[in-house]
């Protein structure tokens, strides 16, 4: 990978006009290589370029980055508490991180096919039905995989890991893409959250393919959006920086997104509505437990297709999936196969007892919407039975869940029990009975039970011929309590345990 001196950041800043003021005179100090760029003390090495960012800043974090070995630190003014070190003023911190985080290794998102997928659900299971229909097709060639950056998991050909956030900061995005270019990867999908968009971590970042699935309103808080039309704003900004556009005509909305969409050089519309839509799904049919088939009609082909991950609303998600595979002119023969075999860990994963009366489904849904179509997609699968959901709320971010999801539950469900979700900074207790107030409100019935695996024990075990709802943490593994993480089974492992002993009971 090329290295680039400090002249190289200089001139960078300067062309998007980010640059205010170049606090130095040392020539020599222009020639000198960047070794590193971070925000982070405690990781500077010798040649490093320092950036002083973040809500939680502090002066002293930059003492210790010159005592660490930085060369020069970028600051916006009110962060240059040391005038005498070699420094750059900027006018956002935050555009000038993502850029010198391009530069640093060496724009590698210009040499592979960004995807990215934003939408208030749907995100994680569009992403890996894409990546599956793009692997289908590149193994075939004798390619390499697709890299994949969700909430769920990161794959960048180096890296595997369970993801901790949907989208990173813009320096560890840089990162996970300049290694899928290394790894001669051609493609890399990524879910992009509204914050992302909103707090620029992938600014500067030009998507072959830019997806908008849906919209509801999500993550209203203090600390993430103040109100709806903030959220919407910071998940239309995808739309600047993408060359094709991928438009659910479906979702609320569609017309202003369909507006702003226009800033793509081309826009391919989805729908299972609106037969004028580029890809038009019908004929929607439900086989089993857990398959699901269509037919699709493009400008391409006329045929059908098959999923194998129960959940009605999951066609949306794949016809978002074809309109990304057709905009890359991927064969109608890739899609098929690709779609059949795809599978999102953690999300509408369906398990079911012997007897056949109780079926346990565990999904990612944590919102408004997703809760939405989680209900309508059940009561259509499963008419004949009861509903019970499993579920919490996090702590200290999108309070309005806590209101809209116990709402929803009470009104959907038998019964519910309320339970941890990485309650953070509150205590689980707390936010459940915040939760429980809503649910009574619609004279649901409910129970809180704090251990989450005991809560989904007693939720299977109690309550046979039902459809079991577990939601919100999937295929997680760990939980977030106070600052810290803590490792957890999975609602997968957590239900298939309590599976085991209802069947032993019969």
């Amino acid at each position: 990978m090329k290295q680039y001196q400090l002249t190289d950041y200089i001139q960078l800043l300067e062309n998007r006009q980010l640059l205010e003021e170049i606090g130095f005179t040392n020539e020599l100090l222009l020639q000198t290589p960047i070794t590193k760029i971070c925000h982070n003390s405690k990781e500077v090495i010798p040649g490093t370029l320092f950036v002083c960012k973040g809500l939680n800043y502090k002066q002293e974090y930059l003492q210790e980055a010159m005592k660490n070995g930085a060369i020069c630190y970028i600051a916006e003014a009110q962060n240059v508490s040391e005038p005498r070190f070699p420094h750059l003023v900027v006018s956002d911190i935050r555009k000038a991180l993502a850029l010198t985080s391009c530069l640093f290794y060496d724009f590698p998102a210009e040499k592979i096919n960004m995807i990215g997928l934003t939408g208030t659900k749907g995100k994680s299971t569009t992403a890996y039905y894409i990546k599956s229909i793009l692997d289908n097709y590149m193994k075939e060639k004798g390619l390499s995989d697709t890299a994949i950056l969700s909430s769920i998991d990161t794959y960048d050909g180096v890296v595997c890991k369970e993801s901790v956030i949907t989208s990173p900061e813009s320096l560890d995005l840089q990162s996970h893409v300049r290694n899928a270019v290394d790894c001669g990867m051609q493609n890399f999908v990524m879910e992009v959250s509204s914050q992302a968009l909103k707090l620029d971590r992938v600014y500067n970042v030009l998507y072959k393919v830019g997806v908008f699935l849906n919209i509801s309103e999500d993550h209203i808080s203090s600390i993430e959006h103040p109100n709806f039309e903030d959220y919407f704003a910071s998940k239309l900004k995808i739309f600047d920086q993408v060359e094709t556009a991928c438009v659910n005509l479906d979702c609320d909305f569609a017309n202003v997104i369909l507006e702003h969409s226009k800033k793509a050089n081309k826009v391919i519309t989805f729908s299972t509505k609106d037969k004028n839509a580029d890809v038009y799904g019908y004929d929607i049919q439900k086989y089993g437990h857990t398959e699901i088939h269509f037919r699709v009609k493009t400008s391409h082909f006329d045929d059908e297709m098959v999923l194998t991950m129960p959940g009605l609303f999951n066609v949306e998600n794949a016809l978002a999936a074809i309109s990304v595979a057709i905009s890359l002119e991927i064969p109608y023969k890739n899609i098929y196969e690709g779609l059949k075999v795809a599978r999102a860990s953690g999300r509408m994963e369906a398990h079911t007892s012997k007897d056949g009366n109780t079926i346990v489904i565990v999904d990612y849904a944590h919102n408004k919407l997703s809760f939405e179509k989680l209900y309508e997609s059940t009561k259509q699968e499963y008419p004949d039975k009861k509903i019970v959901t499993v579920f919490g709320c996090p702590g200290g971010k999108a309070q309005l869940r806590r209101r809209d999801l116990g709402r929803l539950s009470g009104q959907n469900s038998y019964m519910t029990y309320l339970t941890a979700e990485d309650p953070g900074p509150e205590e689980t207790t707390d936010i459940c009975k915040e939760i429980a107030e809503y649910v009574y409100q619609e004279h649901g019935n409910y129970q809180i039970i704090e251990d989450r695996g005991e809560a989904i024990k007693k939720a299977i075990l109690e309550n046979p011929n039902s459809v079991i709802l577990i939601t919100g943490k999937g295929n997680e593994t760990r939980q977030k309590i106070g600052k810290q993480y803590v490792p957890c089974l999975t609602d997968t492992q957590y239900a298939l345990e309590a599976l085991e002993e209802y069947n032993n009971l019969l």
